[in-house]
């Protein structure tokens, strides 16, 4: 993996990625896109509408969650984040510039959402495609599962462990609409 960009660079190339989107497509710039530009690019974790917009709300009071959706869809376009949805959750965000291609460990329970990157995944993949005539323009890769804290809770696994039964990958997950969407 190489060196990830500075909060500083990955902010000053987002700002000049999105004066040039605005521009050419004549809108204008504002404040309050600014604010959640700034609030977005600031955060460590894949991030939500709702989570940002309760982020921005103590020091931008007029800013409405419309106007946080509207600028993150704008971002989107922009090439500046990147939508994820992970396990039928929610859309969440992450940075689309500054950050190098990697892959998702998510935990069914809490819901946690870890980046990783593996040469040896990535070299795999690639050889698996090529010996099958197939050229990859884009892959996602996310691992289903608990978490080292989940698995270690003795609340959540106190009688029974560790459910190592992989025939049913959504069997006991906290989300009953997603095991209801597969029958």
């Amino acid at each position: 993996m190489s060196e990830p960009a500075s909060r500083f660079d990955r902010l000053r190339e987002a700002k000049a990625r999105l004066r040039a989107y605005l521009r050419d497509r004549g809108l204008r710039s504002s404040r309050q896109r600014e604010a959640v530009l700034e609030a977005f690019l600031a955060e460590d974790a894949h991030v939500s509408v709702d989570e940002l917009y309760d982020r921005l709300r103590p020091t931008h009071p007029s800013l409405s969650p419309s106007t946080v959706y509207r600028s993150m869809a704008l971002f989107v376009n922009a090439g500046i984040a990147k939508e994820r949805r992970f396990h039928g959750e929610r859309v969440r965000y992450e940075p689309g510039i500054g950050v190098d291609h990697h892959d998702h460990l998510v935990c069914l329970d809490c819901g946690r959402i870890e980046e990783f990157e593996d040469p040896t995944i990535e070299r795999l993949q690639q050889e698996i495609a090529r010996s099958r005539g197939f050229v990859v323009r884009f892959h996602r890769l996310e691992l289903y599962g608990l978490c080292g804290r989940c698995r270690a809770d003795p609340k959540k696994n106190s009688s029974q462990g560790v459910d190592t039964d992989l025939s049913d990958p959504y069997k006991g997950h906290r989300n009953d609409d997603i095991n209801r969407r597969r029958r």
